[in-house]
């Protein structure tokens, strides 16, 4: 039975078509997911998030225990801002992609899929055994609140004091949103300026109206979880399950970047993602854009003189371009004549640099 977030009734009430996903009850549209996706790029959305995962990490050595049990140099982390990293497993497959915040020299929030955060939390338990450290998952007592697209700002500002043209990306402080205990994040999974606002359950329904309320002036809509896919792959950003496995190394997802060899002492996958830091990867992760109107979808396969030569990961129309696109992984060297098999008909692509889109800063 998928678990229901604190916001359940309000879906409802806006009429959202409701979905499972990873065992929670998410709303995926609430209407015309195509509109949802605009307002994010043109003004700004309203996203329940309250299905990830929120791990803290506490105690005099919980820098040192999360530089050895994930791959980012944690330790070198300003209080206030935030980090994207990985949990890997001893061959160097990816577990999760994570983004860990700082709250206090001895305080770290880590946040994780939905799917994964229950054996995140344990892995993180495990491995923080030899450091004086504790790690608690505390997601049953948070919701989590996105405001994303260009006017967000605006719409947030009218609602607290805090200084959010102070506030940089990757970046968090606490503060009071329509009066309610917030920790306010500069943070997102959409391509565009936004924030996240980590909440107690109990203030998630009249924050959520607050929000609707201070944003309608500025275009602001809800926004499901099928918008939430297309912009974030619109903006090039990985879906474990999808981009990210067990079977993947950061090196083959072209993220080798967040893997700090030169922090300080020995971390879980070390040893094999040296091994292969300087290799080729067989396949790298690329962008398509189809010439045509059928849509690449997860799982097809990528084509070139009839021979498969990759897999889509995630496909979708973009709202943006105006095309269907998709990330694969294709094989080095495969860099043209390419096509996706959509059942049975070879449909041609041409592969492009990630992201599809990036927003005017």
């Amino acid at each position: 039975m998928s678990r229901p977030t604190p916001l359940r009734d309000v879906h409802e009430s806006l009429g959202a078509t409701l979905t499972d996903f990873a065992g929670w009850l998410m709303p995926l549209r609430y209407g015309s997911e195509s509109a949802e996706h605009r307002a994010v790029r043109e003004a700004a959305g309203l996203f329940d998030l309250s299905h990830m995962g929120e791990i803290f990490v506490t105690g005099p050595q919980a820098a040192e225990a999360l530089d050895y049990a994930l791959v980012g140099h944690l330790s070198a982390l300003a209080v206030g801002r935030a980090r994207y990293t990985m949990i890997v497993n001893e061959r160097g497959g990816v577990l999760d992609d994570l983004i860990v915040y700082r709250l206090g020299d001895e305080e770290f929030m880590v946040v994780a899929n939905a799917s994964n955060y229950e054996k995140v939390a344990a892995e993180l338990t495990g491995r923080a055994k030899a450091y004086d450290a504790v790690v608690e998952d505390r997601s049953d007592q948070y919701a989590l609140i996105a405001v994303q697209g260009p006017r967000s700002q605006e719409i947030l500002a009218t609602l607290t004091d805090a200084d959010l043209d102070g506030l940089k990306y990757y970046a968090g402080l606490p503060g009071t949103v329509d009066g309610r205990k917030a920790l306010i994040a500069r943070t997102g999974y959409t391509g565009e300026d936004g924030f996240e606002l980590f909440i107690h359950n109990a203030d998630a329904v009249p924050l959520w109206h607050a929000l609707t309320a201070a944003g309608e002036p500025h275009g602001l809509k809800p926004a499901g979880l099928s918008a939430r896919d297309t912009l974030r792959l619109e903006a090039g950003m990985p879906l474990y399950g999808n981009e990210l496995t067990a079977e993947l190394t950061p090196f083959d997802a072209g993220l080798g970047r967040v893997v700090k060899f030169d922090k300080p002492g020995d971390f879980v996958g070390r040893s094999a993602l040296e091994a292969v830091k300087d290799d080729q990867p067989r396949r790298r992760l690329v962008g398509l854009v189809a010439r045509g109107r059928r849509v690449p979808r997860h799982g097809y396969p990528v084509t070139r003189d009839g021979a498969v030569v990759g897999e889509v990961t995630s496909g979708a129309p973009s709202q943006t371009l105006g095309k269907p696109i998709a990330m694969a992984y294709v094989d080095s060297g495969a860099d043209s004549g390419l096509a996706v098999d959509i059942r049975g008909s070879h449909e041609p692509v041409d592969l492009v640099e990630l992201p599809f889109y990036r927003r005017n800063k």
